[in-house]
């Protein structure tokens, strides 16, 4: 399977999730990560403001920010991103992603990454929606964060479907255990 075929399979699967089933599998990843956090004590961490198709974190980042750790999300810039710090009000960008209004101070490191993914391959490489834009951004960093990936529902494809660019994880939480 080439990794087109996977992401179109994938897509699907997460799309098929009934909408009243979408809180209670966030509820329970929102959980997992919580617990993960705490264990590494990250000082700053990379979340994602999600699309209807990926897991909705918005309520574990107040939580986060509450206990006083350095929030920053994806703002669009060019074909990639810049960190910049979580604020209110959000703005959707023109992939309808909400987003922080305009910042000039851009961050270069972070401590976790947070990353949603469309699936997986066999090691454990990012298939996203393939624009590539975690990919350029991941480059950019002169200090490899700890990388997490979420998703609703595991969608692991049983070869390598990714390329070296491609960003790999070091924790992978979805509705189900799984080793990887």
């Amino acid at each position: 399977m080439v990794k087109k075929e996977f992401r179109k399979s994938a897509l699907k699967k997460l799309n098929s999730i009934p909408k009243f089933q979408r809180y209670a599998i966030d509820k329970k990843i929102s959980s997992k990560l919580e617990t993960l956090i705490n264990k590494l004590n990250p000082k700053s961490i990379l979340f994602y403001l999600p699309m209807p198709i990926e897991v909705d974190l918005r309520e574990l980042i107040k939580k986060e920010r509450k206990r006083g750790r350095k929030i920053l999300v994806p703002k669009l810039e060019n074909e990639s991103f810049k960190m910049v710090e979580f604020r209110l009000p959000l703005e959707e960008n023109s992939f309808n992603i909400p987003e922080p209004k305009s910042s000039n101070f851009k961050y270069k490191q972070v401590d976790l990454l947070i990353v949603p993914v469309v699936g997986i391959d066999k090691n454990a490489q990012r298939v996203g929606f393939g624009k590539g834009m975690y990919d350029r951004f991941f480059a950019t960093l002169k200090k490899r964060p700890i990388v997490v990936f979420v998703q609703r529902k595991p969608i692991v494809a049983k070869e390598f479907l990714c390329q070296n660019h491609d960003i790999g994880c070091d924790f992978y939480i979805s509705s189900k255990e799984l080793n990887i």
